[in-house]
């Protein structure tokens, strides 16, 4: 094995990219990039009744929008079968494998002997004295020759062992020619050189039998780095499908960022320190390390990952956040002035498309309906709002369309209602009778957008 950090995402194409398998490429590219060393794209595609068509190409899209590039791959181990069956003969001929000769029949029969003796049941303990010769029909199984207490080290957990228990003949290759995860694995990191895996915590238990694969084989294993378990929004139990659980394309069909998510997902079991929370792809690189990962399970939080994604949009360019939240909007909205108000209330771009749905723009392209007693300001009177609406078509009706903008509608605004007892006797009008909502960006960005024309005319609307 080379110096060089290699790691890999091997993923089984199932047809769903969880975020915790997602976190777990995450990791390995990170450490990949952080040491310059090597990511691999390795899809585990030996289970062939659990294969969803479609599914590699579904995987290698949401790495590439997560933008996790491999260097190596797609492997795809249904290609590899005869490098598996090799394998699988060096071990016969050094004695760890033999050929399974008992049917299911048979084996159910020595699972109730095991379960009336009130022992596990431990298929080592009925292995067969002179099995045949393995010629592809029969499962081949891994023989356990050493019965001991196995001992190593995750940089996660730290020092890990468990009792001869762990040990058993498991099946290598299914009577179908297919490799078992347990073998298929071993015997890919090996070829590949893989120094790192990253893996959930219900490996953990297989460790032993990987551990003495990796020995008969005359092979050094990887070291182990164990991530903790992405919990549910109760932080009770792992996030599921049930709890709301979304395959991670369905965030980019929502609007998230690559470069949030990516963030999220680091901080979902990693944590550098310090109060900073927000780091673009490049900064992860810098501070990702193995050793600080967490034990305990992190909870999904969709209100801190939309926090947070409307952070990452905060840092991308005027333009870039314009032309993203236009893509959204209907035809008749798609003005740029729009923009910025959006912004203000979005945390990912399709609450901009929902925005539209509930009506909120509305009145940006049509004039509202008003209840007259809604314009009218805490104790003030409705002559009074009248006399304050009609000083504010004067002033505005002085103005060009040129210089009707932001800066200057508020200057002139603000000017007649600091003359007032309260600003609120004119904002509040003013306000209320361009947008007929509750709650509303401020009056000059309205009147700034639909124009000098509809202002004045949805102010001397109020006013009758």
């Amino acid at each position: 094995m080379s110096d060089k950090i290699v790691t890999r995402f091997a993923p089984s194409p199932t047809g769903f990219m969880h975020v915790g398998g997602v976190r777990t490429a995450l990791y390995a590219w990170l450490w990949a990039r952080k040491n310059k060393g090597q990511f691999i794209l390795r899809i585990e595609d030996t289970d062939k009744e659990r294969e969803v068509p479609g599914s590699i190409d579904h995987i290698q899209k949401a790495l590439k929008w997560l933008g996790l590039d491999w260097d190596q791959g797609p492997y795809i181990q249904s290609e590899r079968l005869d490098l598996y069956k090799k394998y699988g003969e060096e071990l016969i001929k050094k004695g760890y494998a033999y050929a399974d000769p008992y049917t299911e029949e048979e084996l159910e029969n020595f699972r109730q002997k095991a379960e009336t003796e009130k022992k596990p049941f431990l298929y080592r303990d009925f292995r067969p004295a002179n099995p045949p010769a393995w010629d592809g029909t029969k499962p081949l199984r891994f023989k356990v020759k050493n019965l001991k207490r196995t001992e190593w080290k995750d940089i996660v957990w730290g020092d890990l062992s468990a009792g001869a228990e762990a040990l058993d003949d498991f099946i290598l290759i299914k009577s179908d020619g297919y490799p078992t995860y347990n073998f298929a694995h071993v015997v890919d990191d090996i070829e590949m050189g893989v120094t790192h895996v990253m893996r959930g915590q219900e490996f953990i238990s297989s460790t032993p039998k990987f551990l003495a694969l990796y020995e008969a084989l005359g092979a050094k294993s990887p070291l182990f780095a164990t991530t903790p378990p992405i919990m549910g929004p109760d932080g009770k139990k792992k996030l599921s499908k049930r709890d709301g659980a979304k395959d991670i394309m369905d965030y980019e069909m929502e609007g998230y960022l690559p470069e949030a998510m990516i963030n999220y997902l680091a901080f979902l079991g990693f944590n550098p320190g310090g109060e900073k929370e927000i780091y673009t792809r490049g900064e992860l690189v810098e501070v990702f390390d193995l050793e600080k990962i967490q034990h305990k399970g992190a909870q999904w939080d969709d209100e801190k990952l939309n926090w947070m994604n409307k952070e990452h949009i905060k840092l991308l360019p005027e333009e870039v956040i314009e032309k993203n939240i236009l893509e959204y909007l209907p035809q008749e909205l798609k003005n740029p002035k729009l923009a910025p108000v959006i912004l203000e209330r979005i945390s990912k771009w399709s609450e901009a498309r929902e925005m539209v749905t509930r009506g909120e723009l509305d009145f940006f392209f049509k004039s509202p309906k008003i209840i007259k007693e809604k314009l009218i300001f805490k104790n003030s009177t409705a002559e009074k709002i009248s006399e304050n609406l009609n000083l504010a078509i004067t002033e505005l009706g002085k103005m060009s369309e040129d210089d009707f903008n932001v800066e200057n509608i508020k200057n002139t605004l603000m000017s007649i209602a600091d003359e007032l007892e309260k600003r609120g006797e004119l904002l509040h009008p003013v306000r209320y009778a361009l947008s007929g909502a509750d709650k509303s960006p401020d009056p000059f960005i309205i009147a700034s957008i639909i124009g000098k024309n509809e202002t004045i005319e949805r102010l001397k609307k109020a006013t009758q």
